[in-house]
Parts: structure tokens; sequence; C-alpha cells
């Protein structure tokens, strides 16, 4: 089912192999509107602590992640994200919609790509080879996610602090997302590693159970309802879950057996370090955009020297801190937390912002094909010179997006991708059940997974991402939506 390259953002997720950054999501927590008629510039917080874009008429997606008191009003809830889906269209303010759009499109391509059989697509869909100087489709989509999670962390903890959060806090607001997001990771991470004959029970079926437990623990159950003893008898039974799923988990061989293991940490585990070190970073530096600038730049530089082999003294720390110390995913976050401080700064002068961001993005490229000289573009090896140009690439299909869709107000072709930008881990991980089961049963349903007819096989992985975002609809309207 999956392209056969471990080491890829693939569906699911089963390599071994360490690598900087792979395939999807994180950024922060609830949010519910408070129905306030208040007009709010573009670029500010309002009173829900969503991102706005001065136009009250308009109705689109919140930039801003952040929990939020007690409302009434019905969430769809993403992974780390929750988005209000009922309110006066006349009386909200309007949100920066280009934020959802991008993150749904980058989970889109992250379907696609994911999905794609390689060895009947063009090569330029999919994950260049390790040692290949070059880029692929699939190359971008994920660190085009992680730039969207940098993005959302200025606004994210402007709504926590209007609503009194202190440092305390938000610290371990941070420190129980990135948990969260490690123990998923690493647990999906070891899905392909299971020994069916010493665990007991198929690598399918592990990890659908593992999938069950993990919705059952971070699903967003009503705040207000009757059912509460309920729910929390269901997030007992999915932590009791996963404590038994990693308990029986047995990989390796009869007389070298092998328990769970870190490895590069998971798709989701890039996302929470990555999350970690931008959201600390805020934490201290505040909005000042120069000092986050060269927080950013220090971090491209952790890169390169990691990539010199200059970072040989911090050997003993990298089986747990690698993804820091390499440097590459939180340059790639941070790169997106100066642009969503920009956003907030700027967020009124349109004709500026755009002008900004666009010439950022045009720097990034240069940079990157400057460092193309000592270090080659490559994913697997997760080069500074691959990151800055995926930095680039990111910044401005970000102002492109703004321009059409929260400028021009363009934006019905885009309400597709909403669903994923809104519910972006229910996106990412409930896929893997339906992978999963068809893997389990053993019956050939994807069909189009072949190399005779090249635009069958595309086509096919296509309205595969479309109809998972469907499928993550449908889950929505039954309540069922992640949210860390």
């Amino acid at each position: 089912m999956t392209s056969g390259n471990p080491i890829t953002a693939g569906r699911p997720d089963f390599s071994d192999s360490p690598v900087a950054a792979g395939g999807s999501d994180a950024s922060s927590g609830p949010l519910a509107l408070t129905g306030s008629t208040q007009r709010t510039p573009v670029g500010s917080v309002d009173s829900s602590g969503s991102m706005t874009s001065g136009n009250p008429e308009t109705s689109a997606g919140p930039v801003i992640p952040e929990d939020s008191g007690a409302s009434n009003n019905r969430l769809i809830t993403s992974n780390l994200i929750s988005y209000p889906f009922e309110a006066n269209e006349r009386t909200r303010p309007a949100r920066i919609l280009s934020v959802d759009i991008m993150r749904g499109l980058t989970l889109f391509l992250m379907l696609f790509v994911n999905d794609l059989y390689e060895p009947g697509v063009p090569s330029w869909l999919v994950h260049t080879k390790a040692d290949v100087d070059g880029m692929g489709l699939a190359d971008w989509v994920f660190p085009g996610f992680l730039f969207m999670v940098g993005m959302s962390v200025p606004f994210a903890f402007a709504a926590r602090r209007k609503k009194g959060a202190g440092t305390g806090q938000l610290l371990q607001h941070i420190l129980v997302r990135t948990v969260s997001l490690l123990i998923i990771g690493v647990m999906m991470l070891n899905g392909g590693r299971v020994n069916a004959e010493l665990t007991g029970i198929s690598h399918s079926f592990w990890s659908i159970l593992v999938l069950i437990s993990v919705f059952l623990v971070w699903n967003s159950y009503p705040d207000h309802s009757k059912y509460q003893k309920l729910f929390f008898g269901l997030k007992l039974l999915g932590i009791a879950g996963l404590i038994t799923m990693a308990v029986i988990f047995r990989g390796g061989e009869p007389g070298h057996v092998q328990w769970l293991r870190t490895g590069w940490w998971g798709i989701l585990g890039l996302i929470g370090w990555g999350y970690l070190v931008s959201s600390v970073s805020f934490l201290l530096a505040g909005e000042r955009l120069g000092v986050n600038i060269l927080i950013a730049l220090f971090f491209v530089m952790l890169n390169i020297f990691s990539q010199l082999g200059w970072l040989g003294f911090l050997d003993f720390a990298r089986p747990v801190l690698g993804t820091i110390i390499d440097g590459n995913v939180p340059s790639i976050v941070m790169a997106g937390l100066v642009i969503g401080l920009l956003v907030k700064k700027q967020g009124n002068n349109h004709r500026k912002l755009i002008l900004w961001i666009a010439s950022a993005g045009i720097v990034c490229l240069l940079s990157g094909f400057v460092l193309r000289h000592w270090f080659i573009l490559s994913k697997i090896y997760a080069t500074p010179s691959w990151g800055m140009v995926c930095n680039g690439i990111s910044m401005l299909v970000f102002a492109l997006l703004f321009h059409v869709v929260d400028v021009l107000k363009k934006e019905r072709w885009t309400r597709v991708f909403l669903p994923a930008g809104r519910n972006s881990l229910t996106t990412y991980l409930a896929p893997d059940l339906i992978y999963y089961l068809i893997w389990g049963i053993g019956v050939p349903v994807l069909i189009y997974k072949q190399d005779a007819i090249p635009v069958l096989a595309v086509g096919g992985s296509l309205l595969w991402a479309l109809a998972m975002i469907g499928f993550t609809v449908l889950l929505s309207r039954m309540n069922i939506r992640l949210r860390l």
C-alpha cells in the first residue's frame, strides 16, 4: 500500500530509520467563539482568541487554536485545534482563511503523496532518494505543514495570555502537548515492527487497537454533558489500551526480542519536538521579531554544524534530543513562527505584508541554493539547503494564498481543504484505520495501485485523499475529532 520507502512520510509509518522531517500536525488547543460583535483589525486577537482579518461580514476559519471558556457553540475540533462551527455569520469577525487553507492543502497533499504507488507514478511526485540532489512534491508537504505549525504559535500564546494564563501554565500546556505527540508518534512508528508470533496479534490488529486507544484518550468530548462520567471512563479505557499495547509489544526475532523504539520518533514525534522548541523559544523571546529571527537563524546554523559533523560531542544526547540537535525541524517551525509574527504585527497592511513575506521567501530560496554548493537538497538527510528551499516555497505559497483568499476574497475553490485544515490530527490518523483494516482482511481493495497505467495510479490517490477528507467530515459529525 505504501511507497516502499520506510523513511518517507508514508502511510502508515513503519520506519525505524532516523530522519529529520517526514510527513504532518501541531499547534494549539481548543477554541470556542464567544460571539463578540467587536470589529477587530486583521492580525489582532479577538475575544475568542482568533486572528482576524477585519471584515466582520466574512466567515472563515480562525487562525489561532486555543482553549477558551465555556461556550455553547458546536465545535469542529482538530487534532490540536478547535474551530467554531456555528456562530452569527454577520457579527463574528472574519478569520485569516488562508492559514486554514494552507494547512488543509498540505494535509491533502500529504494524504495524496503518502498513498502513491511509487513504481507507477512520475518521479517528481514522490520522495527523492537520499543520495540524490533534488526534490519531489512529497519532499515539501511535511515541511510545509511544520511551517504552518510555527505560524500558529504567536496567536495561540496571545489567546492564552488574554485569558490570564501565566508563564507556568503556558509551559505546562506546551509540555503536555509535546509528550502527547511523542507518545502517539512512537506508538505509530513501531506498528510495522510488530512480530505477530511474539506479540500474539498481527501488526495490523495491534495498530488498529493503538489508533482506537488514541481516539478514546484524545477525542474532544463535549464539555457540558450529562455523560461526563462515561467520557472519563472512555479516556481511562484508551489509556489502558495504550499501556496494554506497549506491554505486549514484541519486535525482532526469537532470541533477539526487541521492545518499542523511539527511533526518529515518527512524524507526530517530529512535530512534537518542533512545537516544543518553537513554543519555548517564543515563551522566552515574546513578540520581539528580531530575537525570533535570530533564534531561527541559530537553528539553521545548528543544522549546518550538525551536517558538517561538528557536534559529535553531543552524540550522547542524540537518542532523545537528536531532532533538536540536528536543527532542521526547529529551523522550519521557527521560520513559520517568524512569518506568523509578521502577520500578527502587519496584518492590516496587506500590500506591505505580502511584499515582506514574498521577499523573505525569495531570500530563503536563494540561501538554499547557495547552501547547495556544500549540501545536497535531501529530505532524508535533512540538509540545510533543503530546509531553506522548503521554507522559501512555504512563504511564497502562503503569500499567494493570502492575496487570493483573504485580499481578493476568491475563496470558494478552497473550501474542499477546510475540513483537513480544521481537523488536522484526525485527518492524518483516521486513514490509518482504513489502511490497517484493508491489510488485515487481505482484500485487494485499492486496485489503482499498479504500475501499468500511471494516470490510474495518480488519479486513484487523488480520489483517496479527497475521500479521506470526507471521512474526517463524517467523523466530525459523529463528534469524533482529536484534540491534544
